[in-house]
Parts: C-alpha cells; structure tokens; sequence
C-alpha cells in the first residue's frame, strides 16, 4: 500500500471541506483533501445550485406561458412554448459542470492535493482511500471533518424507481404529471413550486398544521397565497406510511387528522423530510470524538474532543447551511495556521427560494418576546416600491419587516418576503453583524429604484416616520 503524509487533510470538498482546503493552500499548510463523489459536494452537484437553475428555468416557462396567445406587457406570443425538459436538465447539468471545474481549479491553484476515493479511518489521524489506482494510506497531522450530510429516507417508505429524494428530482427525464411530495419544508416546497410552474400537478403531504415552521405565519403567507392560487394542496396533519404500486404507479398511503387512511395516487413520491449528517461508514467511531446527539460535538473553534481533529458543516448541527459550512472551512484553516479566530455570528442568514422567496436573518417579533425583550417592529410592503412594480413584483403579498430592542433600537432581526428578496440577505445579516440601531438603517442612503429601499423603509416605519406609506 502506498502512504502519504501531509499537514491538512480534509474529508470531504463540499462548500466547507474545499474552501477549507483552498485556505489552508493559500497560507501555506500543505494539504490533502479526499472526495468520494465529485468536488463540490452536496450544495453543488445535487442541490443548491442544480435547484436553483431548475427553479429559474421553470420561473422563465411560467413567464412565457403567461404571453401565450395573450398580450402581457404589450408582448404575446403565438402558441405555448414548447418545453424539451431533457435539454433543460441538460443546462442545469452544464452550470453544476462549470462550477466544479472552476473549484478544482481552485484547489489546484491553492496547491491542494485533490484524492479521488473514500476514505476509512483506522485511527483520528490515519485513514485508507480506496483509489483507481489501488489502496492509499494518508497520516495527517490535521484532520478537517466535512463529510456533509445525506437526505433522510423513510424506513416504511424506501427510496426506489418511484419514490425519490431530492437528487432524483433534480434528474428526471420528464416532468411528472402529478408529484406526490411528503414534507412541506423548504427542500419540498422549493421544488415542489418548481414543477408545479412546469405544469406538473402537485400535492403536499405535510406532517404538522402549516408549511416552513422555522418561518412565522406572518411570512409564510404570501407562498400559502401562491399555493392556493396555482391550485396546489397542502394536505397538513398527515402521515404517510407507505407507498404501493397501481397499474405500475406509486399510491402513497396516509392517515389525515382524523386517523383515518387515505390514498394519493401520483407518477413520483419525492421524500423530503429532512437530512442526516454522513456519521456512518468511515471510522468515525475509532477517533474517540464527542457526541451531540447525532452531530458531533465541537467548541466555538469547532474543535472535536480529539486533538487537532476538526469538524465543520452538517456535521456539527444546525442550521445545515452551505455558508455556515464555508464560514467554518475558512476560519479552521486559519486557526490552523497560527490565526486567532472563534466561530461566534450573530446571525446566520437562512433563504428560502419559493415563491416568492424568503429570507430570514436573526430573531422575529414572536422569538424576541419570548426571549424578553420589548420591541419595536416596522414592516413596508414590495407593493409601496416602485421598483417592485416595474418588475411585476409588488402583488404577491411581499414585505421587509426588521424587529428591534424599543430600549435602545438595536436590530434583534430582519425578515422578508417576496420576489428576489434573497438578494437582501447581505445587507440584513451585516446589519445584525454590525450592531446595528434602527436609526442606521433609515438613514444610510439607499438607491431609489431598488428593492433595498423596503429594508430603509421598515426601519423608518419602526420608528413611527415612514415616508411611502400611511402610518
């Protein structure tokens, strides 16, 4: 068997394990990073990115449709347009492709060792990586945990030729005609929308009484709006618990609020309830590392309880975000290297890409009175922004709502939804990174017309002064 050694190994070369090792590079540490699948990991190849180019060419047909024998903005269109979904898929595929040769690039730019192949702990410093080109032993003197995590399967529901995760839904070779979707968070219902605008007719199967729960009611209701208004059911309080086959198609079996068992006959079950962190199969268990629950434990460094073992992303427990992992990569490679550096945000922006899309940074109105707090909250509707307007973007119940101390107007949290809200995010979480007052917001200057100027708006409102709207 050939072995090597290094400084920095990492496992794994998702958004946390290469930007960790793109770091790590660049300062200097010689470093290894080991990627059983492509580099890229989850976000990339089967999910942030893929999803989001389903969801903007299934938003582009919706739009077409909408000009089809009819004028629309002075523009009409002859006949529907013809939707070839292989060649869509096909798109989607070159963007994730793109950015994968551009992270390789990146790492090998860094000067990263990239390793094709799994790699199997034999202690917390030492692992095999079963390559093409035979058995490869790696002795680390860091080890960088960012195995990701995998969706959750049903164990009364097996994933199977009808019944998917999410990785499947971003490959079909045609869209189904009807879409049978068990879970109703962000995952289910940001693809769940998307083929619903690809004509697809789809049914929610949600376990609880509403839809996004880490979401207040106030937020969620312009995508309950949408739902409702694109014909598209939200079945709540129900169970799924099994799926049989009817003349070669899936039926999901369920019991609703009463108990009592229902059938929903569909082309495709998609399974969305969750993700798991990636704890099983590579040796996790001989590196005599903590445990927090099913994550493991790590300090505000994210540090583990075995010295110079390291884990970031899903590993290590909510939110399972792409840019909390990457934050993580980043500042453990420093760290590493003789920085001085802590893991300690005051926020982490979380973005829902429905529609319309939410964005959510900090604490809402309901979570900081339950904390203590006594608040103000100013809320300005898209409706009132003209640049809203000019994009057709002001009727589907969209706001920007900020929730501060009414002690000393500092922000506690901003919140928002609406079409391309997810482009606010930056500016709501650097608000909060900032300290920032409400006074800030109202009177940093933003450019007229844009969607940004709701956020100074909310805050002026909070403050009993909004100037676009009656008080």
């Amino acid at each position: 068997m050939k072995s090597i050694s290094c400084k920095v190994l990492v496992v794994g070369a998702g958004p946390g394990g290469y930007v960790a090792a793109i770091r790590a590079g660049q300062l200097g540490l010689d470093t290894v990073i080991v990627e059983a699948d492509r580099v890229g990991g989850t976000c990339l190849i089967r999910g942030c990115i893929p999803s989001k180019a389903l969801i903007h060419a299934a938003t582009r047909y919706e739009e077409l449709c909408a000009h089809a024998n009819k004028e629309k903005l002075g523009i009409s269109l002859g006949s529907k347009p013809e939707l070839k979904f292989t060649k869509t898929i096909a798109w989607k595929d070159s963007v994730v492709d793109k950015l994968n040769g551009g992270v390789e690039a990146l790492l090998e730019k860094a000067g990263v060792h990239i390793i094709e192949g799994w790699a199997n702990f034999s202690d917390a410093k030492t692992c095999t990586v079963e390559t093409a080109d035979g058995a490869l032993s790696i002795k680390a003197e860091h080890v960088i945990l960012a195995n990701g995590s995998s969706a959750t399967e049903l164990p009364n529901i097996p994933y199977g030729k009808n019944v998917i995760s999410s990785t499947e839904a971003l490959q079909l070779d045609e869209v189904p005609e009807s879409l049978a979707i068990i879970g109703a968070g962000y995952i289910g219902l940001e693809l769940g929308i998307a083929y619903r605008k690809l004509a697809a007719k789809v049914t929610f199967v949600e376990g609880i009484d509403r839809i996004l729960p880490l979401y207040d009611k106030e937020i969620t209701r312009p995508i309950e709006m949408w739902l409702k208004k694109h014909d598209t059911q939200v079945i709540f309080q129900a169970r799924a618990q099994s799926v049989t086959e009817v003349n070669g198609k899936p039926v999901l079996i369920y019991t609703d609020k009463n108990g009592e068992e229902q059938q929903l006959p569909a082309d495709k079950v998609l399974v969305t309830v969750g993700r798991r962190p990636n704890t099983l199969g590579w040796g996790l268990e001989k590196m005599c590392i903590d445990m927090n629950g099913p994550f493991i434990k790590v300090d505000d460094q994210n540090r583990t309880a075995m010295k110079n073992v390291w884990a970031i992303g899903d590993l290590v427990g909510e939110p399972m975000l792409a840019h909390k992992a990457s934050a993580q990569g980043e500042m453990v490679a420093e760290i590493i290297a003789g920085h001085r550096r802590a893991f300690d945000p005051v926020a982490i922006p979380a973005v829902c890409f429905t529609e319309p899309e939410i964005v959510g940074v900090g604490l809402t109105p309901g979570e900081a009175q339950a904390q203590g707090y006594e608040t103000l909250v100013g809320k300005f509707p898209f409706a009132a922004i003209g640049k809203a307007l000019t994009m057709e973007a002001g009727s589907d119940g969209g706001f920007v709502r900020v929730t501060a101390r009414k002690d000393n107007q500092v922000i506690l949290g901003i919140h928002a939804v609406g079409a391309h809200a997810a482009e606010l995010s930056g500016e709501f979480a650097l608000a909060l990174e900032m300290g920032a007052r409400l006074d800030d917001l109202a009177h940093t200057i933003h450019v007229h017309p844009t969607l940004s100027e709701a956020t100074m708006e909310a805050s002026m409102s909070a403050l009993g002064k909004a100037i676009h709207i009656g008080i």
